[in-house]
């Protein structure tokens, strides 16, 4: 025999989204604002044909002459199988030369090209452009007191 369908409870059409319980947590703010950032950011690499993955894979290259895939890996904190993606994207455009490190045959060296240093260069300006902009109106005091609780977030102890 079957059960009698159970009626739905009467659905009261909501308004505006009560997340009040969720203001409450740091992580909230955090993902809110990223997600803030990352579109425009999205839109920042969008001319140069950069993701933000491909970007911050580029900046450390070129700050870093000679790293290591690994390196570049533990820095980025990305699975190592993940970072080939990006390094295999970096190099069919000319933007890196992966090179043989001579003490380690196993082990390659990450080197810019003129083109990926050029490319650097424009966008990190944009990207200096669009943190101006998206922070217009936050002092330099909240800025450094922001990024100084960012630090130690990130420095704390992981539980899991």
């Amino acid at each position: 025999m079957k059960k009698p369908a159970s009626k739905p409870a009467e659905a009261t059409a909501v308004h505006q989204v009560d997340d009040e319980t969720l203001r409450n947590f740091i992580g909230y703010h955090m993902k809110r604002a990223f997600n803030v950032v990352q579109a425009d950011l999205v839109q920042t690499l969008k001319p140069f044909d950069l993701r933000m993955l491909t970007y911050t894979a580029l900046v450390l290259i070129v700050d870093n002459p000679g790293l290591r895939q690994s390196q570049l890996a533990d820095a980025m904190d990305i699975e190592r199988p993940n970072l080939v993606v990006i390094i295999d994207e970096l190099e069919r455009r000319e933007l890196i030369n992966r090179e043989r490190v001579p003490t380690d045959r196993r082990a390659y060296a990450l080197i810019a090209t003129l083109a990926g240093r050029r490319l650097y260069e424009k966008a990190v300006a944009a990207v200096i452009a669009h943190e101006s902009v998206l922070l217009d109106g936050i002092d330099e005091t909240t800025r450094a007191t922001v990024i100084a609780a960012m630090k130690q977030i990130e420095k704390s102890p992981r539980k899991g």
